[in-house]
């Protein structure tokens, strides 16, 4: 199976694989609000080189996973929404000069749940450091990182969501 199509190959006009920074909470909404997500782009190559297609998309959910903790009415899990959209819905921010990260476009309308591929939840076991992550410890933010989230069905998110 060939990689999901990504940003920034010349020519390319289909879809292109989002990750969206979300919530337990947002699991049971009609659909997904534009906001800023992630996505692998020229940027985030360049950040990383030597990863191959599945490693920048890693690298682009766990960069989404960092930006669920600020997200309003975050709950006490990192939760990431993966969903296929067409390319013309994802603005650059690669000239964005405030740090934003290599990953970030902006996705400029809503995202229905049959765009949707799987999400990515982190278990309940880690919701004592999102807690503590998001008051500013960093030891509870490197004990995420070091953390898989767990990948769930499109099927399976109602069951999720609160």
């Amino acid at each position: 199976m060939a990689p999901w199509p990504v940003l920034s190959w010349p020519g390319h006009t289909e879809h292109v694989r989002i990750y969206l920074p979300s919530s337990l909470d947002e699991l049971s909404a009609s659909d997904l609000a534009p906001r800023v997500v992630h996505a692998v782009t020229s940027g985030l190559r360049a950040a990383l080189p030597d990863e191959d297609e599945e490693g920048l998309e890693y690298a682009a959910q766990l960069l989404a996973a960092d930006d669920s903790l600020d997200r309003p009415g975050a709950g006490d899990r990192r939760v990431v929404v993966a969903a296929d959209v067409p390319e013309a819905l994802v603005e650059s921010l690669e000239d964005a000069d405030d740090g934003t990260a290599p990953s970030a476009v902006r996705l400029t309308a809503r995202v229905t749940w049959d765009a949707v591929a799987c999400a990515h939840v982190d278990e309940a076991a880690a919701e004592p450091d999102v807690r503590a992550a998001r008051g500013g410890d960093d030891a509870a933010a490197e004990r995420l990182a070091e953390r898989d989230l767990l990948w769930y069905d499109v099927s399976e998110l109602a069951g999720l969501a609160r």
